[in-house]
């Protein structure tokens, strides 16, 4: 490049003579001792031959300052084409290897910080372990001033009572479980925790259903499990939408069923038919479907337990509650046992109770309402008695009647009851947590409900 630049410039300095001296013009090229090529540009004067005198002084003068000023920007360009890049370059992997260099530091500092924690969590549970163990080892004294029985009432004399002494005492208390619905406060001991309907509270949400099968079905707890296999922690759930209903899961509990990952799942001998299950003393009782045959299933033997018709009862869109869905026949648990409800034709309509042999599935008594099965969007029993929900779809609707089976008469009601979710299709009563379930258009939700006192004048 430089060579170039040189030849360029000399044919720009000898432009102004060129027409006068370019027949004599000669270049010659030659090596020096050292093996460097030379080129010698020479060109001779027309009035003169020799480079004797002062008449061109000028002009060389002139050539040498504008090659000395051409020499300058060809440095200056050189420099800057191999500086600025290579500058500009350098300056960024600087900066980067600079803040790279800070978080490896940093990094260093966060890794130094966590081990003091984790050697100091170790220091601890350490000094836990030996001192459990300590006491492990250590027996419990019992200090007392006599040979005989230990009194529950001591004078503050008594020897046993000096924790001064660094001695350990024993202590033993009988904790015996009864459900909260049994207890009977101080000031009515004819309290049994079984009186009416008071309130039922707002709806809790506990999963939503994720495809069009879950639009209704059917989910409860089993309010007394037998055997091992399940407790009253175990979810049940049946999708009732579809043709051949036989799907039951089996969820660990109310955590396992907001994940939606059953630990698993059940198919039924015979389909089902809408959402008139129940769950009662490991068994789940449901009817099959397009007939009035109840089936009890068990579900430790995962097998037909019994079935029986139930007698004269109405099916398949016959006598069904007010949203439809094939609900002629509701089967419902509370504290006194096992119960249908349904109609008949001799009934015209009318709601029909019977209280149900577990077991056998047979009918022991009945009891017939005056309401009309078809007027009320669900039904369940608390305690003997029957409650009817007016509406399926109203957000603020109500509990709108009750029959007592125990003195065989019906009236009016008005409880709130809310369908936060506008599609209420099941309603079910567990008398273990003394709360409802249902399932109000996908959502599976509990209520909690709140009780009177009992009635003394019920039989």
């Amino acid at each position: 490049m430089w060579l170039q630049v040189s030849l360029l410039c000399l044919s720009c300095l000898t432009l102004p003579g060129q027409s006068q001296g370019q027949d004599r013009a000669s270049l010659r090229r030659s090596n020096d001792h050292a093996g460097l090529c030379h080129y010698t540009f020479t060109v001779a004067s027309p009035e003169e031959s020799a480079c004797s005198g002062t008449g061109m002084k000028p002009e060389m003068d002139g050539v040498s300052s504008r090659l000395t000023v051409l020499e300058a920007l060809v440095s200056r360009l050189i420099a800057g084409a191999d500086a600025g890049p290579r500058a500009s370059g350098e300056d960024g992997i600087q900066g980067a290897y600079s803040q790279v260099t800070r978080e490896r530091n940093q990094l260093e500092q966060d890794k130094e910080r966590l081990n003091g924690q984790v050697q100091e969590l170790q220091r601890r549970l350490a000094e836990l372990s030996q001192e459990a163990e300590s006491l492990r080892q250590r027996p419990c004294q019992q200090t007392h001033s006599s040979g005989g029985p230990q009194r529950d009432n001591r004078p503050a004399s008594d020897p046993a009572l000096n924790l001064g002494n660094g001695a350990y005492q024993e202590m033993k208390a009988e904790v015996k479980e009864v459900l909260a619905s049994v207890l009977i406060p101080e000031e009515n001991h004819n309290f049994t925790g079984c009186g009416e309907l008071q309130s039922v509270g707002d709806p809790v949400l506990h999963r939503k259903a994720d495809s069009i099968t879950g639009k209704y079905g059917v989910w409860l707890q089993d309010p007394e499990p037998q055997g091992a296999q399940y407790s009253n922690e175990t979810v049940w759930r049946i999708d009732a939408v579809g043709k051949d209903v036989r799907q039951l899961f089996a969820y660990e509990d109310m955590d396992q069923l907001s994940q939606g990952f059953p630990m698993k799942v059940l198919v039924l001998p015979e389909p089902m038919e809408s959402t008139g299950g129940t769950m009662y003393r490991g068994s789940l009782y449901y009817q099959r479907k397009r007939s009035r045959t109840l089936i009890r299933y068990d579900l430790t033997s995962e097998s037909l337990a019994s079935r029986r018709e139930l007698p004269h009862a109405g099916f398949h869109g016959q006598h069904p509650y007010s949203w439809g869905g094939y609900t002629d026949i509701d089967l419902a648990a509370d504290e006194q046992g096992l119960w249908a409800i349904y109609s008949t034709s001799k009934a015209k309509g009318a709601i029909v109770i019977s209280q149900l042999d577990p077991e056998s599935l047979e009918v022991r008594k009945s009891w017939e309402t005056n309401i009309r099965k078809n007027t009320v969007a669900n039904a369940f029993m608390v305690c003997g008695r029957l409650y009817t929900v007016a509406s399926y779809t109203a957000a603020n609707s109500t509990v709108n009647y009750v029959f007592d089976t125990a003195t065989g008469a019906g009236r009016a009601v008005a409880v709130p009851f809310k369908n936060k979710y506008r599609y209420n299709s099941m309603v079910d009563y567990n008398h273990a947590q003394r709360k409802l379930f249902a399932w109000d258009n996908f959502h599976m939700v509990t209520y909690d409900i709140r009780l009177g006192r009992a009635n003394n004048g019920r039989s």
